[in-house]
């Protein structure tokens, strides 16, 4: 049976978008370099919007905190100016992946699963992953966390070890961010809260003197994430965090969001390389 015209021409016409489709779906993540930065005379930087101190939007609708900082001295760096683009956590990895920025700053902990995915560069900052409660309640185990409706940041450091420590029948309540989850302790949602050593800063301001530290999960590394592959862009940020760490700008950046001395880095992690293949 002879097919009709219209069907030669639609199935033409599929076949010919069929083709083009790889393209359409790939160019928004080809690999993006140095030199090509420097010729759009931008970078576009994937950050925290709403996570003090590593990256927030002040008042003034300005972008600021760590990530931030060591940002504007990596575009300094490459003589360009510097694109902030705001993300929540799970958003992170896919705003690199399909293109939408062109590096991660993001309070990105290296952690060898997220390194199938993206490249780390060296790390530049480090940090501890702790389960914060009432300071009236004694919570000294892990097995005391089952007594406790619990919050974390979806998809974040703080979820991956509250799962893995807390016992099964825990309950955890899972948020868009760290924002939504350190609300919902203060206003009573949850009793204990996954977090990071400086999410206290911020439970202080709104409830002062009835939380703390309780259990120390994880010590973690961040590093500026890069799409995999992209071997001249991780070169130019570990070149870069070498200089920062050797020069004293990462100690000016420590001093003003951390107030305590630069961490020793270690050369190597399990499960990550800091150098793209």
């Amino acid at each position: 049976m002879m097919k009709s015209k219209t069907t030669r021409r639609t199935l033409l016409i599929a076949g010919t978008a069929a083709l083009a489709m790889p393209a359409l779906l790939g160019s928004p993540a080809q690999a993006i370099t140095p030199a090509e930065i420097k010729a759009k005379g931008k970078i576009v930087v994937g950050i925290q919007g709403d996570n003090p101190p590593w990256g927030f939007v002040t008042s003034a609708g300005k972008q600021d905190g760590l990530d931030a900082d060591i940002a504007t001295l990596f575009a300094k760096e490459l003589g360009v100016q510097v694109e902030f683009v705001p993300l929540e956590v799970n958003n992170r990895i896919p705003a690199l992946t399909t293109g939408r920025v062109d590096v991660l700053f993001a309070t990105m902990a290296m952690l060898p699963e997220r390194a199938k995915a993206v490249q780390f560069s060296k790390p530049y900052v480090a940090n501890t992953i702790v389960l914060i409660g009432p300071k009236k309640d004694k919570i000294t185990t892990n097995e005391d966390m089952g007594r406790y409706t619990i919050g974390v940041a979806k998809g974040a450091a703080q979820d991956t070890q509250v799962t893995k420590n807390a016992p099964a029948n825990t309950t955890i309540r899972r948020y868009d961010g760290d924002a939504p989850s350190i609300q919902a302790l203060v206003s009573g949602q949850v009793q204990a809260l996954g977090g990071n050593i400086f999410y206290m800063q911020r439970i202080e301001q709104a409830r002062p003197g009835e939380f703390e530290n309780k259990l120390e999960f994880q010590n973690l590394y961040n590093g500026a994430c890069t799409r995999l592959g992209e071997k001249e862009i991780n070169a130019a940020l570990n070149t870069f965090i070498d200089k920062i760490k050797a020069n004293g700008e990462l100690q000016k950046v420590y001093d003003k969001w951390m107030k305590v001395p630069v961490h020793k880095f270690p050369d190597s992690l399990e499960g990550i390389t800091f150098t793209a293949s």
